[in-house]
């Protein structure tokens, strides 16, 4: 709740500005500054008649996907990070690390397609945003896991089923809300229903997504079965979720078959990342790195490596049906300088996220600001901090029920 309701204050003031604020039409190559706190959204004569722009359909659409970005984050840094630090990491993210990354390609920054200062004429290829949302919140919620250190006795050897998932219900409900909302996402992502044309394309980035989702899931249920020998429900609500992340950036550039062999991949990348950061004991609970940062990297990668353009020298990308160039006059070699984009993309972003997370966690552990006492974590969060001090009053149902019996 906290990170959807100061990141939309925090895209309100500022970010908003930095990612889309074109002020006279003219855009910078790094980030923008107009439109400050929603200005110049509409416009008023002397007499008092408005004329709106759709500047609030934009910051509405995306302000979303800042949203979604910063609450990554929490999922990495869960049970034992402290409210003001956190708070204050998030102010960082929505004004300032994500609105910047944005910039950089929705808003037509340096790696978008053009001759002017952009990297090259074909440029990035991220439909709904596996890198620019996705790996950000990912990369970040990596960064904070391991610089707050894992939760007291996570990886002691007596821990037993202390750190388990507490409902498997609610897990599963929350996969199904979050990939019925995906469509949102992704379809949303077409920015129009106008024409037969887009709405083909709404259609197939629909049907990339789902069947993306469903074979990561599976191929997740079946990896952890060869592994466990058990069957893991919570490891095929994260495999759902990896599939989803791994095809949102080439949902609207792929065929079919090919988002059912990205979410395959997914499954691996996914399962790896998880793996190999217990092996290297940085807490992730709900493996939001491996989820959302590692499967956001080969979500970007993929959708250079299998967009649906002729061979490996012409590129669709954002010309949906279309080649980059149009159908008369394909560009020989886009699919190369797309390629490039994207490999920049995930380089760019990761680092840029890495390091700025960096300096914000860093100061805030040496201060003793950032992570909660370990007395805290053993009585629970809840009861320390919150009001009411407990999720589920089982005490007063059980008391009540003992009383109608």
């Amino acid at each position: 709740l906290v990170d959807v309701c100061v990141g939309t204050m925090c895209w309100w003031a500022f970010g908003w500005t930095l990612a889309y604020g074109i002020a006279d039409g003219e855009n910078n190559a790094f980030a923008n500054s107009n439109q400050v706190f929603g200005t110049g959204f509409t416009e008023a004569s002397d007499d008092g008649i408005f004329t709106p722009s759709n500047a609030m359909l934009g910051w509405f659409f995306q302000w979303a996907f800042c949203s979604a970005a910063a609450t990554i984050v929490s999922g990495g840094v869960a049970e034992r990070v402290q409210f003001p630090g956190y708070l204050l990491f998030t102010i960082v993210m929505t004004t300032w690390i994500y609105p910047v990354v944005v910039h950089w390609t929705w808003g037509y920054g340096w790696l978008s397609g053009g001759d002017d200062y952009q990297i090259n004429p074909t440029g990035f290829m991220d439909f709904a945003g596996s890198g620019i949302v996705h790996m950000c919140g990912g990369v970040a919620a990596l960064v904070g896991a391991a610089v707050v250190g894992p939760r007291k006795g996570r990886f002691d050897a007596d821990s037993g089923e202390s750190f388990d998932p507490h409902s498997l219900p609610l897990i599963v409900l929350g996969t199904f809300i979050l990939w019925f909302g995906w469509y949102g996402f992704n379809c949303g992502s077409t920015l129009g229903l106008q024409d037969a044309g887009e709405g083909a394309m709404a259609a197939q980035v629909a049907m990339n997504t789902t069947l993306a989702a469903a074979t990561c899931g599976l191929a997740l249920l079946i990896l952890r079965f060869a592994i466990f020998r058990k069957y893991d429900i919570g490891g095929m609500c994260n495999g759902i979720l990896a599939g989803l992340v791994s095809i949102t950036a080439g949902c609207g550039n792929v065929e079919c078959g090919s988002a059912v062999l990205i979410g395959l991949i997914g499954a691996f990348v996914y399962q790896g990342a998880s793996s190999l950061l217990q092996k290297v004991k940085v807490d992730d609970p709900i493996d939001a790195f491996a989820v959302h940062g590692a499967c956001g990297a080969w979500g970007t990668l993929a959708a250079g490596l299998f967009d649906w353009g002729t061979g490996v020298d012409y590129f669709n990308g954002w010309s949906g049906w279309s080649c980059v160039g149009g159908e008369d006059a394909c560009v020989s070699g886009a699919f190369g300088e797309a390629l490039t984009a994207n490999i920049l993309e995930i380089v760019c972003i990761a680092g840029w996220t890495a390091f700025h997370s960096i300096i914000i966690f860093l100061p805030l552990k040496l201060a003793g600001l950032l992570r909660a006492p370990d007395d805290s974590q053993d009585r629970g969060m809840d009861e320390v901090k919150h009001s009411p001090p407990k999720a589920y009053a089982m005490d007063s149902a059980r008391k009540q029920e003992q009383e109608t019996l």
